[in-house]
């Protein structure tokens, strides 16, 4: 997959799904410029220190990402982005399927897949 950066109409659509910016103590760093940075690093595979410096520190797009995670805004956005594709006719989702290749497995479990995957808040789906 092949990095762009946002674009001014993604930047709209995402601006308001982000918490507020402080009030007080130290300015934090841009926030477009570094999701742009934390984009950067999740969609090429590289390192966080090579993400390149004309998105900010390293450190603080890995911190914000950690930041963001815990706060909610990356479900908020997928939430939102599915609403739209929903509204616009671009999602339809008649079956749903997630590769067991992609789930890493832990050594010595001793529950089933069925188990795990539908544990407290888990989406409901169907075994196949």
């Amino acid at each position: 997959m092949e990095f762009r950066e946002l674009s001014d109409e993604q930047w709209e659509f995402i601006r308001p799904l982000l918490p507020p910016k402080a009030g007080t103590g130290r300015p934090t760093a841009d926030d477009r410029r570094t999701l742009n940075g934390i984009l950067y690093v999740l969609i090429t595979g590289c390192r966080w220190m090579d993400m390149p410096q004309e998105y900010g520190s390293y450190k603080a797009a890995w911190r914000r990402l950690k930041v963001w995670q815990e706060q909610g805004v990356w479900g908020g956005l997928l939430q939102s982005l599915s609403e739209l594709g929903y509204r616009e006719g671009k999602v339809e989702l008649e079956r749903v399927a997630v590769a067991a290749s992609t789930v890493e497995a832990r050594k010595g479990w001793r529950g089933s897949a069925w188990t795990a995957s539908h544990g407290a808040g888990a989406a409901r789906c169907m075994p196949w």
